[in-house]
């Protein structure tokens, strides 16, 4: 689950970190099953849009400046985590500056474009609600434009099972389209698909995550 266009990206960034807790986990027959949607839409989409996104980085000096700092607050040689990864550009870039990157998808067919085209990263599939990886397994994570496709409501349980793969006071980075509306895309890149992007405001989606953890701290910029 990754991005939708540059014309969506009107982004907030948050740095997050705080302490890990633990909560309850979900199976893909339980709670993540609704989001079949969303995973067939990505499947339908994934080989153009590994063409279409792949290089995006290379055009996003902003981007590439925060992912450089988040990859410095990791443990030297501890896994990173890269949560609705899609192909797995991202997560490939901070595995070409020595991150031991692990790319978490939705969708099957983005994990297979990526375990073909990035071999360095590891890829698993996976849910928000249900994140494939032990307590405490990450140094750092970092979520671009994954968590538009997430109810409200679901936000505070993706964000716990996000702390509970967490390292004690590991950062997290999460990239999000700043607004109120909700975009719902029936065609795109040439196939029909069912999917809708929610944009959030910075207090909206802080709020989920500061209400795991009395220690954690949100660092905007955007």
């Amino acid at each position: 689950m990754t991005a939708i266009s540059d014309e969506l990206r009107v982004p907030g960034r948050y740095l997050l970190t705080g302490q890990r807790q633990a909560v309850q986990t979900f199976g893909m027959d339980g709670p993540i099953s609704q989001h079949h949607t969303v995973r067939q839409s990505y499947d339908a989409v994934a080989e153009e849009y590994l063409e279409r996104f792949r290089d995006e980085l290379a055009g996003k000096p902003l981007d590439r400046a925060l992912l450089a700092c988040f990859a410095e607050e990791a443990e030297d040689g501890a896994p990173v985590a890269d949560l609705g990864c899609g192909p797995g550009y991202v997560a490939a870039w901070l595995a070409g500056r020595g991150v031991a990157s692990v790319g978490i998808d939705l969708s099957p067919a983005m994990i297979a474009a990526g375990r073909r085209d990035y071999p360095q990263v590891e890829f698993r599939q996976g849910d928000f609600l249900g994140l494939p990886a032990t307590d405490g397994e990450f140094a750092a994570a970092v979520a671009f434009y994954s968590i538009i496709h997430l109810q409200p409501a679901e936000l505070g349980r993706a964000f716990g099972e996000i702390h509970r793969v967490l390292r004690p006071g590991a950062p997290f980075l999460v990239a999000f389209h700043i607004g109120s509306e909700v975009r719902h895309l029936a065609q795109w890149l040439g196939h029909e698909v069912d999917v809708d992007f929610r944009f959030s405001s910075r207090r909206g989606s802080a709020r989920p995550w500061s209400g795991q953890d009395s220690g954690s701290r949100c660092v905007w910029s955007g």
